[in-house]
């Protein structure tokens, strides 16, 4: 019983990262880089291409996701099975993929970050995004809750370091901006 019940989450969950892709491309997402390639790895977030191949810097958030969705949904839904809580996470991040692609969302982060040639997500970058979550939510399983947070910490730090922007910065800038903090950003190399 307990295989079918991880089948039939796995399922779930497959057919919801589908249901993502049929929607952000009927919104008119690139399904992969307008360059035509598609890199395993884009580090640069200062052009165009950022968010537009498999993975970059913000593959890190959507990890970080994977881990706070397991903690909270595992306290505040305490009874409910791994495998509903995992279905949840999921449907929570591509419900965030779909908001984060619309052209509302785009524009607000042009305005509000350091994310001037910020286009969206292709699709490919999202479906990238969406297995993210899903890794980090398995692996929060897996880890103690120090080793999470610690991962979680980590994954900031290095992205700060690197790119001077991580999810703690990217939620304050989307929310509540802080013009000190985008000039800083700003102030970059790139």
């Amino acid at each position: 019983m307990n295989s079918f019940i991880k089948k039939k989450s796995t399922a779930i969950s497959l057919v919801l990262i589908g249901i993502t892709l049929v929607i952000l491309f009927l919104m008119g997402s690139n399904i992969i880089c307008p360059c035509g390639t598609v890199k395993m790895w884009e580090g640069d977030v200062w052009n165009g291409e950022n968010s537009q191949h498999l993975t970059d810097w913000y593959t890190l958030s959507h990890l970080a996701h994977g881990f706070i969705f397991f903690w909270l949904l595992h306290v505040f839904f305490k009874k409910k099975s791994f495998e509903w809580r995992l279905v949840v996470a999921i449907f929570i991040e591509a419900v965030w993929e779909i908001i984060e692609n619309s052209q509302w969302i785009i524009e607000r982060y042009r305005a509000t970050t350091s994310s001037q040639d910020y286009n969206g997500d292709s699709i490919v970058n999202s479906m990238v995004d969406l297995l993210a979550c899903w890794v980090g939510f398995l692996l929060a399983k897996r880890f103690p809750t120090w080793v999470s947070i610690a991962v979680i910490i980590f994954m900031e730090l290095i992205a700060l370091y690197f790119i001077r922007d991580n999810l703690t910065l990217n939620v304050v800038m989307l929310f509540s901006p802080i013009q000190a903090i985008k000039d800083w950003q700003m102030a970059a190399p790139h």
